[in-house]
């Protein structure tokens, strides 16, 4: 069978990263584990990684949301979280860092395959036009896949470009956060509602208020 990839743990805990190996492994992926922060953006950097998993609480200088926030650098290279249950600010800063989905500890190793394919497919997704979508003072280049405020071009994370996509493709519309989920995130995201204001906290502070983006009380937002 082909490989499906290139995948990166990068996991301090023998047993925890043993375990996902192996599931990865069965799944077709070739996988590369590093038990370290440092060696994980090492390991991470070389061509042809697909994703890295990255365990939060990573022992000395440069922890788990450190690796994420490396990891968004060009070339992005998507981020799958391990935290722990109770650690939801930490789970919060991911995905304000550009993760691009997390699961808590204890895991179900089928579910971190299931969640690692679902990520990899909204990479891989396609533009559904090729097309140059303004909204406000933001243009919107789907073919480019890349933002842009005042002709100049303004980084975002894999995720925030899904979402500021999906909304350009709806200008007008006042959409649920549900459907915001489901839209830009996909069937296969397994996320709360929350994460839609991340996400949307990190488009205003990034494209200001050249976005005409507003939140509708007890539903979700509009853009345009």
């Amino acid at each position: 069978m082909a490989s499906r990839g290139r995948l990166v743990v990068v996991e301090d805990d023998p047993g925890i990263a043993g375990v996902v190996d192996l599931y990865l492994r069965r799944d077709g992926f070739e996988v590369v584990v590093a038990g370290d922060g440092e060696q994980g953006l090492a390991a991470a950097r070389v061509a042809g990684t697909v994703l890295a998993v990255v365990d939060i609480g990573l022992p000395g200088g440069v922890d788990g949301l450190e690796v994420c926030r490396r990891l968004q650098a060009d070339p992005p290279v998507p981020v799958v979280l391990l935290t722990a249950r109770d650690d939801e600010l930490d789970r919060v800063l991911g995905l304000e860092l550009g993760a691009d989905d997390y699961i808590t500890k204890p895991f179900s190793p089928r579910e971190l395959v299931a969640r690692v394919h679902a990520v990899l497919r909204r990479a891989a997704r396609p533009a559904t036009s090729a097309a140059v979508l303004v909204a406000g003072g933001v243009e919107v280049d789907t073919g480019r896949r890349e933002a842009r405020v005042a002709g100049s071009p303004v980084a975002l994370t894999a995720r925030e470009w899904e979402l500021l996509a999906f909304l350009a493709r709806n200008l007008g519309l006042a959409l649920s956060r549900d459907q915001i989920l489901e839209g830009a995130w996909g069937p296969g995201w397994y996320g709360d509602e929350r994460t839609v204001d991340v996400h949307v906290r990190q488009l205003r502070a990034k494209l200001g208020d050249a976005l005409p983006l507003t939140t509708v009380r007890g539903l979700g937002y509009r853009l345009g």
